[in-house]
This record gives C-alpha cells, structure tokens and sequence, in this order.
C-alpha cells in the first residue's frame, strides 16, 4: 500500500490518501499522515479500504504530491562501507573506514522542519559551492519503544520512503573538524518521497538476511550517475531502529535514513574515489532523481538561498583569563 499526502484545486488543506495506480483516493479530512502512522498499520489499511470504497479519486496528474509526512524526528544513518570509504576520503582527506563503523549504525541527527517533497527546490547556503545529492532509503517508525530487540524493532516498521539528503560538502568539510559531526551542512533541506510505502508491500523483497533487495538509482539531468543495490548494506533497518532505540526512544513518525548507497549514490564518493571532483558539484536549474525499486522516483530541483546575515567573529580569550579562585 502506497500512501501520500497530497493538496489539489477545490481542496481547502492537505489530504492523507492511499495511492492505487495513477489514482490517489483521499482518507477523511482532518487526518495527517502522523495520525494515520499513530493509529497502526492495520487501521491504515481499513482507512485505504473505505476510501477506495467511498471517494472518488483523483489522478495523480491531477494533485500535487508533498512530503507525506512531517517525521518526529529525522536520524540518517550510514550504513553503506562503500559510501563511507569515498566520502571520507573527499570531506576530510583521510582513506579507509574508521574501525568504530564497524561497532553499530551510527547516526546524525538532523532538521525535521526543513522536509521538502517531490519537484521541490532545494535552497543551497549561498555560501556553498560543493553542492551534493545522497540516495538513500529511510525507514518509517510505526510505534513507540525504548531499547528495542531487532525483532522489536522490525514489528515498529511502518513503511519506507525515498531520502535525499542534499549536502553542502565544503560547508561539511570545514564544520567537522570540529568534530560533532554535520551540521549547517546538511540542515538546510531533506527530500521525501514521493509516498510511504507499507512494510508488507516490501516484505516480498527481503532477503534471507533481512535485508531489502532494491535497485536503486540516480541521474542528474537525465544522466546516470550511480546505481546500487540496498541489500549492500551493511545493517538491517531493524539494527537501525534497534540502535536508536537503544538507551532511549523512538516514536511513531520517527525517520531514520539508510545512509547513502554505494556505487555513486553520491558525488563526494566518487570525487574521494577519483580524486577530482568529476561529475562536478551540482549546479543551480540541476534536476536530481531518485528511484528506487519498490518505492518510486522521487525529483528535486538545485536552488540558492539568499546570503544569511554575518555573525560576530569569535571572542578569543587566553585560557588564563578564563580562570577564577574560590568564591
């Protein structure tokens, strides 16, 4: 089941609807995709099951698709060796794999209020000039918990969707000696989409390891730049889910992302790998597409926001100064 939110002419606010070939027939008003996730999967299937019954869908050439939803919270992991390996070796200048990747699938978290859906535009810093893609698969939780089992946590999968975690890599590059990971370089926009699809329509792809057998490609105006498979990964959506549950708490509408796929699911991998930076960085008017077997295809455009306002420089002090006796 393929579900979405949608807005279309004569609609006074967004809808939630389930998505049946190029038809999308809406569930009641008032209901967002959180609430829809927050009531379960099987009450999303009795929702899709009345309003294929009871509404008159409309084409998909007809609405206009958004993020279907508005996540709790946004982790990415980095779950791909290969991606790990090009990426590195272009951000920080450093080869092979940090041996700590090995220990759990790591996350970032990053910015749940900057979720842009399909064709949307992607407002790069104006101060970046090494703007970048990520294909990626991200993970949908469907309940709540705290340190979950992987078998937990696979009963907490709602459904999947297609991640773009549009980077600013010299932005990227220069925060992270600082050593708390991406910031001002990823925060500014994550594309989702186009639908959520449930995890009972994807079961038939998994591997006898867990795994999700997707191909997954992207291109860059029309020109394929990398393809992968996500079963490469390294760790199942259920370790996901099960690490950032660990010592804490995931909640219904949470999203954690896949981490980039290998073989070109990024530019800054290949620019590691080559040495250059060839493709070159993207470039304003670039559409990027995503697709990925099972899901959909989810496009976005390359934008640039207007320049931020400057900051104060640094107060620098002398560690003496900073220094005081007993009160």
């Amino acid at each position: 089941m393929r579900l979405a939110t949608f807005t279309a002419p004569g609609l006074a606010e967004s809808r939630v609807g389930v998505v049946d070939g190029d038809m999308v027939y809406p569930f009641a008003a008032g209901l967002s995709m959180r609430k829809v996730i927050d009531a379960g999967l099987p009450e999303a299937h009795r929702l899709a099951g009345q309003a294929r019954a009871q509404e008159s869908g409309r084409g998909l050439d007809e609405v206009r698709l958004l993020a279907p939803l508005r996540p709790a919270s946004i982790r990415d992991s980095v779950a791909f060796e290969e991606h790990v390996e090009g990426v590195r070796r272009s951000v920080d200048g450093r080869s092979g794999v940090p041996e700590a990747w090995y220990d759990a699938p790591t996350f970032y978290f990053t910015n749940p209020h900057a979720v842009l859906g399909p064709d949307e535009e992607a407002l790069f810093p104006a101060s970046c000039a090494v703007r970048d893609f990520e294909l990626e698969v991200a993970v949908v939780v469907g309940r709540a918990g705290r340190s979950l089992s992987e078998e937990q946590a696979r009963e907490a999968i709602f459904g999947y969707t297609i991640m773009n975690d549009w980077s600013a890599r010299d932005l990227q590059s220069r925060e992270m000696q600082v050593s708390l990971g991406p910031a001002k370089g990823k925060d500014f926009a994550t594309g989702l989409g186009p639908w959520i699809v449930t995890a009972d329509e994807l079961d038939p792809y998994r591997d006898r390891d867990g795994f999700l057998d997707l191909a997954c490609a992207v291109t860059v105006n029309n020109t394929e730049v990398g393809r992968d498979v996500l079963s490469n990964a390294g760790w199942t959506f259920e370790s996901m889910i099960a690490y950032a549950s660990r010592d804490s708490r995931v909640v219904p509408g949470d999203v954690i992302g896949s981490g980039t796929v290998g073989n070109g699911g990024c530019l800054g991998e290949l620019w590691g790998r080559r040495g250059a930076q060839d493709p070159p960085p993207l470039q304003p008017g670039d559409i990027v597409t995503l697709t990925v077997e099972g899901i959909g295809t989810l496009s976005g455009r390359v934008g640039i926001a207007e320049p931020a306002p400057p900051l104060s420089p640094v107060r620098r002090r002398d560690y003496p100064a900073f220094r005081r006796g007993p009160v």
